[in-house]
């Protein structure tokens, strides 16, 4: 793996340094303060941070190895969903194939909870957690480069530069992937480059055919290919999108100006709303594995979309918007009409596009019904 030194996730052998390294940094302290003490931080910040820093030495003290940091994550991580959701369930993951790797790849909704509530799910039914790609774009700053890397994140270039740039980063990723594979871990993937924000969950082609890179001369065929890769299509659904808001702004000012340039630090603000912000109902639906002669790669990323699109749960929220009535509830029906009223007038309409698109989108992909 040594050709992967600079995208891989940590090893066991080097938990506890890196753990002493992020629980020093202010920015872990004052993360876990807004959380666990939101009160006391903001009447004290400088006392409440230096508390749960001692703390969180003193309970990573004997963690020596990426397992025993994901059980401590997964019970931090439970304590998350009780908080910040109204429950998170799943579906399918009896059809994995137990002690085998698997290639997941699923929607992409929220920039750190989508593979997270994934490797919950897995987690907690007994199967080992999976690696997970992540953007080079979040690897910006040093304190959430090691905690995505300490959470078997690696690391996956942008797309952009020249076309043999272009091409090597494509090369690197697919070799990388297939190392992992080989060696018998999962990974997981996004079905895009970047969120879905308009709630229109397509799967790029470009991504399939990044996949087959590392496998060019073994492989004659797609077919050939899915033979030798546990394909598996997941969905993930949210009742709320505490970013919507943001993704509102985007969509406006992309509409209206033709592009949009995103400030520094978004996506880690981003990040953190989403962990943070109430969601509602979460569920995540494993797939079947894919199986059988695709023509293309394109013809592969039509049926990875019926059955992602298809495996969504719609939620009151995807009805109201769609169709301008439905039963909220009081928590989700005030979170719901809170980003509404939040939002500038001209931004709201796109709040409402990206919920209803989700419902438009499974209706007239999997029905054939155009709304």
């Amino acid at each position: 793996m040594e050709e992967f030194e600079k995208i891989r996730p940590y090893r066991d052998d080097e938990v506890a340094e890196v753990l002493r390294r992020v629980v020093a940094d202010p920015a872990a302290a004052q993360g876990v303060a807004r959380f666990l003490a939101p009160g006391c931080f903001r009447h004290a910040p400088r006392i409440t941070c230096w508390a749960l820093a001692r703390a969180l030495a003193w309970r990573t003290r004997n963690l020596r190895s990426v397992d025993d940091l994901h059980g401590e994550i997964g019970h931090w991580f439970g304590r998350l969903i009780r908080r910040t959701t109204t429950g998170l369930t799943w579906s399918g993951i009896e059809t994995l194939e137990t002690g085998e790797p698997h290639l997941f790849v699923s929607n992409h909704r929220d920039i750190a909870l989508d593979s997270a509530y994934m490797n919950y799910a897995l987690w907690s039914s007994g199967y080992r957690t999976s690696q997970i790609a992540v953007g080079e774009n979040l690897f910006t700053h040093a304190f959430a480069t090691d905690l995505m890397r300490l959470n078997r994140g690696f690391m996956v270039p942008r797309t952009g530069g020249s076309p043999r740039t272009q091409y090597a980063g494509m090369r690197t990723t697919s070799r990388y992937i297939r190392a992992v594979l080989d060696a018998g871990e999962s990974v997981w993937i996004a079905q895009r480059d970047g969120r879905a924000k308009d709630g229109i969950d397509r799967t790029e082609p470009a991504l399939l055919k990044m996949f087959l890179l590392a496998w060019r001369g073994e492989c004659d065929a797609i077919g050939d290919w899915l033979r030798r890769v546990r394909l598996v299509p997941v969905s993930i659904s949210y009742e709320l999108d505490p970013c919507a808001g943001a993704k509102a702004r985007e969509l406006y000012l992309t509409a209206r100006d033709g592009g949009y340039e995103k400030p520094d630090g978004e996506d880690h603000a981003c990040m953190v709303q989403g962990i943070l912000g109430f969601k509602g109902a979460v569920h995540v639906a494993f797939g079947t594995r894919v199986e059988g002669d695709f023509e293309s790669a394109e013809e592969l990323a039509a049926h990875l979309d019926r059955v992602i699109v298809g495996n969504l749960r719609m939620y009151s929220t995807h009805v109201f918007a769609l169709e301008g009535r439905a039963n909220l509830g009081p928590r989700v029906g005030e979170a719901f009409h809170g980003t509404l009223d939040d939002c500038p007038p001209e931004h709201r309409d796109y709040v409402l596009l990206q919920y209803a698109n989700q419902l438009r989108n499974q209706r007239e992909l999997v029905d054939g019904v155009v709304t």
